[in-house]
């Protein structure tokens, strides 16, 4: 078994990020020109780019030179039981090794079975689902030769459960030894759908393994229920448990995820802004004794 790092080695990364999504990067290639310092990293799902040539390719390898990449990945089926698509880990590997990407996350879900669901399902909150998923992220580090790190997701039924939700994804990270990619916009939608204290379940998660973090927006179905688009403005609530997340574990670096809808880009930046605005709040704060 490779010997892997303690921790994802996220040195080199640090500030506010934006998902870099195709329907954007003609924007963001402009907007960046002239303002190069309106973020500090960029975030791609590597199934999404991996292969791709032509124009597309171009302008992301000019991103990629400017600005450090993080993966957040879609397809590796942590949660689920079609044997583990080795060799598109082999291609993600490639991947990272070619754009120096820092940090590699997934989603604590499943997505395939006998296909490709394209879509992320919930893995039932058990013992027995506590170890076959820590296993296959052993085997996914294993195979990447580093340590990745897990979201926590959102989900809108629960289809077993034998424990709490905090208590699985605590026990997951603690066995597959990984770190916890803190999405706090998927805890405040998951609240509301599932009748539990935000603020509470985000000081139960193991923060000590927290590398890295997700902010994003939501559709207000009704007052019972949220669902986690990506598609709007991030509300105030959801900045506070940001806060919440920085008083607790420190500034990380933090992602704006918008996958559609998109505003012209100084509005977009404008909550890139302010991602580093709350970041700026925290650092000012005096240490603690």
């Amino acid at each position: 078994m490779p010997q892997l790092a303690s921790h994802i080695d996220d040195s080199c990364l640090s500030g506010k990020g934006i998902g870099l999504r195709r329907g954007m990067i003609d924007a963001l290639s402009n907007y960046l020109q002239s303002r190069p310092d309106a973020i500090d990293f960029l975030e791609v799902a590597p199934e999404n780019w991996i292969g791709m040539g032509g124009r597309f390719a171009k302008k992301f390898r000019a991103l990629t030179e400017q600005y450090p990449l993080t993966l957040h990945g879609l397809s590796l089926n942590l949660g689920g039981f079609a044997p583990l698509d080795e060799a598109l880990i082999t291609a993600i590997k490639d991947f990272i090794d070619t754009h120096s990407c820092p940090i590699y996350s997934e989603h604590l879900s499943y997505c395939g079975d006998e296909g490709q669901m394209y879509d992320l399902m919930p893995i039932p909150f058990s013992a027995e689902a506590v170890q076959h998923t820590a296993e296959r992220i052993q085997r996914v580090q294993d195979l990447l030769g580093q340590r990745i790190a897990i979201e926590n997701v959102s989900y809108y039924a629960a289809p077993f459960q034998d424990m709490p939700e905090v208590e699985f994804i605590n026990a997951v990270l603690r066995q597959a030894d990984c770190d916890l990619l803190l999405d706090v916009n998927n805890i405040y939608v998951n609240s509301i759908n599932h009748g539990y204290d935000a603020k509470q379940f985000l000081l139960d998660l193991p923060l000590d393994k927290v590398s890295y973090m997700h902010i994003a927006g939501h559709y207000v179905e009704a007052d019972d229920l949220r669902v986690d688009t990506h598609g709007s403005d991030v509300i105030d609530p959801v900045w506070d448990l940001l806060q919440l997340a920085y008083s607790q574990v420190g500034v990380k670096p933090t992602l704006l995820e918008r996958d559609f809808n998109y505003p012209e880009m100084p509005v977009l930046m404008h909550e890139v802004e302010k991602i580093a605005r709350y970041q700026s709040l925290q650092l000012a704060q005096p240490a603690s004794a």
